[in-house]
């Protein structure tokens, strides 16, 4: 994995940590104020646990799957990374590859949280009007180099703001995986896209693409 490569991996796995500790009153909260209170406390918390910060790779992973995946709209997720071919998938392989999915993410951006040493966040100023219900906040990664772009972007749900995409140095994350889900499903189909993820996931912690 090359220098930039990486670096966007654990700016990735950050980001979706930023997702993690949400509060009740939450919901009340607007989505640039949610994201850095999230932010702080998830960044704290990783800073002061050793297990974390020595690469505990089983304590990240289940940091990753209970607490940051009920604050993302993986279903949206999923079904914009695989793209049109979503609405050709039954129910069934829906599930399968929203599962597949989540374990491809949990296993490429775990590893990622325990590079959290000397990082800060700052926020830039969010323009939205009440009535929306979809929104982008943007924030740079401040630390050893350059400032590092990471945007989010969210919708109001039911039950409050969700994260359904993040941009990291200019890539979207859901962009980046449609290609490649495209490519697999054009040549072996849905059930062919299915097969491919469970094999990296069964093959050990996945490396970013």
């Amino acid at each position: 994995m090359n220098n930039a490569l990486q670096r966007r991996t654990w700016i990735t796995g950050l980001a979706l940590a930023m997702a993690a500790w949400s509060l009740p009153a939450a919901a009340a909260e607007a989505p640039d104020a949610m994201v850095k209170r999230i932010a702080t406390e998830v960044m704290d918390a990783i800073k002061s646990d050793p297990a974390i910060q020595a690469g505990d790779v089983n304590k990240i992973m289940a940091l990753v799957d209970g607490k940051i995946m009920p604050n993302v709209n993986f279903t949206r997720m999923t079904a914009s990374a695989v793209g049109r071919h979503w609405r050709q998938a039954t129910p069934e392989q829906q599930k399968r590859l929203e599962t597949e999915f989540k374990a491809l993410l949990v296993r490429t951006y775990s590893g990622a949280l325990g590079e959290v040493k000397d990082q800060a966040l700052s926020f830039k100023p969010t323009r939205m009007r009440p009535e929306d219900t979809e929104v982008v906040v943007r924030s740079e990664v401040k630390g050893r180099g350059d400032p590092i772009q990471l945007d989010y972007r969210l919708e109001k749900a039911g039950d409050g703001w969700k994260i359904y995409d993040l941009n990291v140095l200019g890539v979207w994350l859901v962009e980046t995986y449609r290609t490649q889900f495209a490519q697999e499903i054009n040549a072996k189909g849905v059930d062919g896209l299915i097969a491919s993820l469970a094999q990296r996931n069964k093959g050990g912690t996945a490396k970013a693409n």
